[in-house]
């Protein structure tokens, strides 16, 4: 074996027994339930918390991902559920890994306060196996996150879409374009919004930065958590207006919305 090869090969003996002393000695509780996390740099969740995620299988609408469980008069007779129906969403899919409930909500909540890259990566790779099941109706030709306002974004430090977005574009080898979008306007400091509310707050919200270009693109237009979709929706028609050819929406998290939601706001 020569110098060079047995240099790297001692190096990886070192960084193995390295990662292995951190685990050992700086193992760490679980972020949701502090049972003992012993690989330091895996994400900071236990697997009995991992376990307890709950994808979304399929029984939704065909266009909006809305589970039929969050609707107990989801209309038999159709794919699509009764806002979908009405043709009221500028996006034309959208698509959830999980239900926003139990300890996945406090997973993207926790995504959303700590710049956790491990779980960011986690994150990107469920949305990646979701991507591929869904096959041609997923193909996008850029990702998109859905932007912070700047004041949001100086207290924060960071957008915690792009922890999710940088790596699941890199996976699927897809320009990430977080500068296309800005929003204009600051969501409402009340932290619990009524669906009218969500709807009202994000009108005119978001717009195209000056000098961006999305002619003929089909845009992944990603987002943490949908609840009424109005956030997509206002996104969406931005990039619709500024000549996305489509725009396809895909977040973490999937929260409950009232039927017919959006009967005030077409």
């Amino acid at each position: 074996m020569d110098i060079p090869a047995v240099h790297r090969a001692t190096q990886q003996v070192f960084k193995g027994l390295s990662a292995t002393l951190v685990s050992i000695f700086f193992a760490a509780g679980c972020r949701l339930c502090d049972e003992l996390v012993a690989d330091a740099r895996r994400v900071p969740i236990c697997d009995h918390c991992v376990s307890q995620f709950q994808p979304i299988l399929p029984g939704y609408c065909e266009k909006c991902g809305l589970p039929a469980t969050f609707d107990p008069e989801f209309p038999k007779e159709t794919a699509y559920c009764a806002d979908c129906q009405e043709h009221r969403f500028g996006f034309d899919l959208a698509r959830s890994y999980g239900y926003y409930e139990g300890t996945l909500s406090r997973a993207v909540v926790l995504l959303k306060h700590e710049e956790i890259e491990p779980l960011g990566q986690w994150f990107a790779n469920r949305l990646a196996e979701l991507m591929q099941a869904q096959g041609e109706r997923m193909a996008a030709d850029v990702i998109v996150p859905v932007p912070l306002h700047r004041q949001r974004s100086r207290e924060r430090g960071y957008n915690q879409v792009d922890l999710v977005g940088r790596p699941l574009a890199k996976r699927w080898r897809l320009p990430y374009r977080p500068e296309l979008l800005v929003r204009a306007k600051p969501r409402p400091e009340k932290h619990l919004l009524r669906s009218e509310e969500r709807w009202e707050a994000v009108r005119g919200a978001f717009a195209m930065r000056d000098g961006g270009r999305v002619d003929n693109l089909r845009i992944l237009l990603l987002d943490d958590v949908m609840t009424t979709g109005a956030t997509l929706d206002a996104c969406s028609r931005a990039l619709r207006e500024a000549g996305a050819k489509s725009v396809l929406g895909l977040t973490i998290a999937r929260a409950g919305r009232p039927l017919s939601s959006l009967a005030e706001h077409p």
